[in-house]
């Protein structure tokens, strides 16, 4: 009877290897399919066959436009008064320049920091007046507590001094 279920576990793992191996098949093929044949159709896209057609050769840049390769890069600019008053500068007034303006970036970054640190300020000090108010409500309540717990067992010895002087007149309870 051993040998028989033994027979039928292993026929069990082999078709669970089995499946398991098929599933690991079928996922490869889902991840890398569609890779392999957009590579596949791209090489067989570029193999085309040859023209046979009689097209007029591309039109150059010259013939397109005849006045441009006579343009000279000196020429550039020189009608621009205020491109002109730009190249005069000398680069330590570029240098000076550059810096006013990074200053006034950080003139600006600090004045924006500044609001921020303010209302992070408001922000906190409304906190703490909460925090204040819930810590006096606290006190209170706790207060309040302890002076219910102190009465409740005045209570409880006083019911008890009852109860004793009860039975002592006979009373039985319940």
């Amino acid at each position: 009877m051993s040998k028989r279920n033994n027979g039928n576990n292993s026929n069990a793992s082999t078709w669970l290897r089995c499946c398991l191996v098929m599933f690991a098949i079928v996922s490869a093929l889902c991840v890398s399919g569609p890779a392999i044949y957009w590579k596949l159709k791209k090489s067989v896209s570029l193999r085309c066959p040859t023209c046979n057609c009689h097209c007029p050769p591309p039109k150059t840049l010259l013939a397109i436009a005849p006045g441009l390769a006579n343009l000279s890069a000196t020429d550039c600019g020189s009608n621009d008064p205020d491109l002109k008053q730009e190249l005069r500068k000398q680069f330590v007034d570029l240098l000076n320049e550059e810096l006013k303006l990074q200053g006034e970036v950080v003139r600006e970054y600090t004045r924006h920091a500044n609001i921020t640190l303010n209302d992070a300020r408001k922000v906190a000090s409304t906190y703490q007046k909460e925090t204040e108010k819930c810590n006096t409500a606290t006190e209170t309540c706790e207060g309040a507590r302890e002076r219910a717990e102190a009465l409740m067992r005045k209570e409880k010895k006083l019911t008890s001094l009852w109860e004793q002087r009860a039975r002592q007149f006979g009373f039985q309870g319940e």
